[in-house]
């Protein structure tokens, strides 16, 4: 037996494709083990010596980072033909802004921001690793739109950093829109911008009878500075106004006035356009943008009438079973339990007996 053991070992050992392979056995097992041990190592660094800040779009902070990233990161690629995010790194997305010059002229400005995958840049001498993913497509309110989302990560452990970069990005956004009045109008379930920034226009370029702009301006002042006081009465804080007038006549016009005397957008909604429902409604006026004025223009044509004419019933068995909004859907979503607060809105209507 010892024999046949010795002359086995012998013709293995004298065999080169046993020790070769033998060799790649050997080089598997420690190529297995060196990557289940950088796989742990990564993690542990992850874990204990990395921030991480994810960011999804359908947050108010998305806009903002994008653009924080398209200023901290654009300079270089203009002069120079290279980019911080990724070195020279040639996939990129673009973030077209216009504006409106002081003479009145419009002007576009392009801004590049990472595109998805993965890309760096150095903000106060740190590493940043940014991650920008997109789905196929995600069901966000009534319509498909591709979910995306963008992660920082960064060596540290105070989250402090990204507290003041995303107060930092919040500012930039503030300061773009300083001096100008957005406008944004109700898509689907959602909130877009709508047209370009105009420029503020003042309160003493609108004429209302004597004593009128003056009473409404004070009272929306001192709805907005003593929000203690509502809360402490347990009173709901939100403040409503109903214009009326011919058409023309400034309702329109003054209220674009004041959101610019008050550093406020105007977020307009159409109340009678088919497909607004209750719940619509209320989803858009608690996801309404921060710091802006609701506007519902010609409110009497924008619920169903009770006392509709002939004509009118027949006109409406083309949209037989759609879904309208009513009087009472309206009521419980300017005042219900559903009302947010800080809500400031104004209604206006040519016919103040309807």
């Amino acid at each position: 037996m010892e024999i046949v053991q010795d002359l086995a070992a012998s013709t293995l050992k004298d065999n080169p494709y046993f020790s070769a392979g033998a060799g790649l056995f050997g080089v598997g097992i420690g190529m297995a083990a060196l990557r289940r041990m950088s796989q742990v190592i990564n993690l542990l660094v992850r874990r204990n010596l990395t921030l991480t800040l994810e960011v999804a779009s359908h947050d108010k902070a998305y806009p903002w980072v994008l653009h924080w990233i398209t200023l901290k990161s654009n300079g270089p690629l203009m002069k120079g033909g290279k980019n911080k995010i990724g070195g020279t790194s040639q996939h990129l997305s673009v973030e077209t802004s216009v504006v409106r010059t002081e003479g009145g002229r419009i002007k576009a400005a392009f801004g590049f921001v990472p595109s998805v995958g993965v890309h760096y840049m150095v903000h106060q001498m740190k590493l940043i690793r940014i991650e920008r993913v997109r789905a196929q497509q995600s069901l966000q309110g009534a319509t498909v739109a591709p979910f995306e989302s963008v992660t920082l990560t960064t060596f540290g452990r105070n989250a402090r950093f990204f507290i003041d970069l995303l107060e930092e990005a919040r500012e930039e956004a503030l300061a773009r829109e300083k001096g100008w009045t957005v406008v944004y109008k109700a898509v689907g379930s959602e909130w877009r911008q709508f047209g370009y920034p105009r420029p503020r226009r003042p309160l003493n370029s609108v004429i209302l009878r004597d004593g009128i702009a003056e009473t409404i301006v004070a009272d929306v002042k001192e709805f907005v500075d003593n929000q203690a006081w509502y809360t402490d009465r347990g009173i709901p804080y939100h403040r409503g106004y109903l214009l009326y007038g011919p058409p023309g006549c400034g309702k329109t016009s003054f209220i674009t006035a004041l959101a610019g005397h008050l550093d406020y957008s105007i977020s307009i909604l159409n109340l009678s356009e088919f497909g607004m429902t209750a719940d619509r409604l209320d989803h858009l006026l608690t996801h309404a943008p921060l710091q802006t004025i609701i506007l519902l223009e010609d409110i009497d044509a924008a619920v169903h009438n009770r006392n509709t004419s002939n004509n009118d019933r027949l006109h409406s068995k083309a949209y037989e079973g759609m879904p309208t909004l009513t009087l009472s859907g309206l009521l419980n979503a300017l005042d219900g339990v559903t009302s947010t607060d800080g809500r400031i809105i104004f209604m206006t209507t040519n016919y103040i007996d309807r």
